[in-house]
């Protein structure tokens, strides 16, 4: 029996990362179907599940893009700034939220992350891993890695919360970033005077062109990711 044509993986990888991330863009996580990521990306569809697994499998992969961006940009922001941990985690969890409320598809990829069980681990193990330990330890010496996990699934569940709730006129996105960085340092237990410092630290950035760059750069980042 002839044998069909071989399959690059490494190009499956690549083109239907690139498309499932423009796809996820464009029309949300939730109504892209692996069918039509494998049909945009010209590649067939049995090789992308074997590349990925399932469609969580290419979130999983575009959550690590996202994380890395994230905390890139972030660093970016405050180069010369401040070198203040505190500053940084709320800069860059700012930046989450506004480019959650940057476009509907937008939202309703970084709901799918934090709710899918493997992307959602995912994001708890980065944040506690590279994150939360560093920032936070002299606020709560005594607490071990496995402890500041558990503190990021009750910050990571906040933060979906506000992700998924729409701003309106009576919560403008400046007052639900607000309350979001109240709620969250409070459950690290940083004295009020640090959390107002850091609620007004924030407000001196034009989040919603940062937060349409680092979209952008992120997608050149994918592109380039396997040349």
């Amino acid at each position: 029996m002839a044998k069909g044509p071989s399959v690059n993986y490494e190009e499956v990888h690549h083109k239907a990362l690139r498309t499932a991330a423009l796809l996820f863009l464009e029309k949300g996580y939730t109504a892209t179907s692996i069918h039509a990521i494998a049909a945009a990306a010209g590649v067939g569809q049995t090789s992308v599940m074997r590349t990925f697994g399932s469609k969580e499998g290419i979130l999983c992969e575009l959550v690590k893009f996202v994380l890395d961006g994230q905390f890139a940009a972030a660093r970016a922001m405050l180069n010369g700034v401040t070198d203040d941990l505190v500053l940084y985690y709320a800069t860059e969890t700012a930046m989450q939220l506004y480019m959650a409320e940057s476009d509907e598809s937008v939202r309703d990829l970084y709901a799918a992350a934090y709710t899918m069980p493997e992307s959602a681990e995912l994001i708890r193990r980065t944040v506690s891993d590279e994150l939360l330990g560093i920032v936070f330890k002299d606020y709560l010496p005594g607490l071990e890695h496995e402890d500041f996990y558990m503190l990021e699934i009750a910050t990571g569940s906040m933060i979906r919360g506000y992700m998924t709730v729409p701003c309106t006129p009576d919560l403008p996105i400046e007052k639900k970033v607000q309350s979001f960085l109240e709620n969250s340092l409070r459950v690290f237990r940083l004295p009020e005077e640090k959390i107002r410092e850091a609620v007004t630290f924030i407000r001196q950035f034009d989040y919603p062109t940062i937060a349409k760059q680092t979209i952008d750069n992120m997608l050149v980042q994918l592109e380039t990711a396997f040349e």
